[in-house]
């Protein structure tokens, strides 16, 4: 059987409790697979606890170990960005470093991968879940898939397998605002679907809360079309019938029933609800400006620190 190189690429932000715990399940997950070259590429996205320090030490006692260390947080789609550029595998490993992506499952992967596919998608059930949890989840997925014009898969996350033609093609979208579940989902190619059950962390607090998640997905929502931009002509549209209806009805009973003192409660409503609607339409129009302007700036998505060695041309910021 031909030899693969794997490369594991774990985005890392407070996770000293269980970085170390992970790199040691990885190669055991790994150790039974004789024909498969492992480097496993740690990105330390500006920790303020022991994550940098625990990833030396990692580096100094196994040569497969690369990290690089980020200037700064600068979130988890620049630094997953920062570890696919590092990775030289013929297949490529996303996962987290907080355990929840079980290393179990990569054996399982390789053999689809084996078989032909070019991303193998870790998809997780939802058990264990909170009910408001899962019911926003869900209703979030149905909701993107309505809106944008690619398909997002219910459950499935960052977790997953690229073939280095699947990687190539997400290394050549140089767009800031970065939406991942998004770009896997947009460059296609053979894919494959492996489940397993809800992972609970073990280590540390999630940092995933409810505002975070909304803002995450109303990111996801602006990214892969521009329907909203769309909606609020047909919002205007839609307003001015029904302004021009109202107009005919106050003419037609002013010539029926003479003119009568104008009602100031509609007024009111009127103006308030208008108002708020413009108010909605102009903050889609202006989504939408920040990123044409944070696009047009083209500053890099991420600035290196430090890493296990001296940079190359390609791991150069802004590359």
């Amino acid at each position: 059987m031909t030899r693969v190189r794997l490369s594991v690429v774990v985005p890392c932000f407070n996770e000293e409790a269980s970085v170390e715990r992970l790199h040691g399940t990885v190669r055991a997950a790994l150790a039974e697979l004789p024909d498969v070259d492992v480097e496993v590429v740690y990105v330390d996205d500006g920790s303020t606890d022991g994550t940098l320090a625990a990833l030396r030490r990692l580096a100094a006692a196994d040569t497969d170990v690369r990290y690089t260390s980020l200037s700064r947080n600068f979130g988890k789609e620049a630094a997953m960005l920062a570890g696919l550029r590092r990775t030289t595998g013929d297949a490529v490993v996303i996962m987290d470093a907080d355990l929840q992506h079980p290393p179990r499952l990569l054996p399982e992967m390789l053999t689809l991968y084996r078989q032909g596919f070019d991303q193998v998608i870790a998809r997780r059930d939802r058990r264990g879940d909170r009910f408001v949890r899962t019911l926003a989840s869900r209703s979030f997925y149905r909701a993107i898939n309505w809106w944008i014009d690619v398909r997002l898969l219910d459950g499935a996350g960052d977790f997953r397998l690229l073939s280095r033609l699947a990687v190539n093609a997400i290394l050549t979208m140089p767009e800031y605002n970065r939406f991942s579940k998004g770009l896997f989902s947009w460059i296609g190619f053979r894919t494959a679907v492996v489940t397993h059950r809800n992972e609970i962390r073990q280590a540390g607090r999630s940092r995933w809360t409810f505002g975070k998640l909304f803002n995450y997905a109303f990111d996801g929502l602006l990214s892969f079309n521009n329907r909203p931009l769309r909606l609020a002509i047909y919002g205007g549209l839609f307003l001015t019938l029904i302004a021009v209806a109202y107009m005919a009805w106050v003419v037609a009973d002013a010539v029926e029933k003479g003119i009568d003192v104008p009602g100031y409660t509609t007024i009111i409503v009127s103006v308030i609800g208008l108002g708020g609607i413009q108010m909605m339409l102009l903050g889609v129009i202006g989504e939408y400006i920040g990123r044409i302007y944070y696009e047009t700036k083209r500053r890099p998505h991420y600035l290196v620190q430090e890493t296990e060695r001296p940079a190359g041309p390609d791991e150069r910021p802004g590359r």
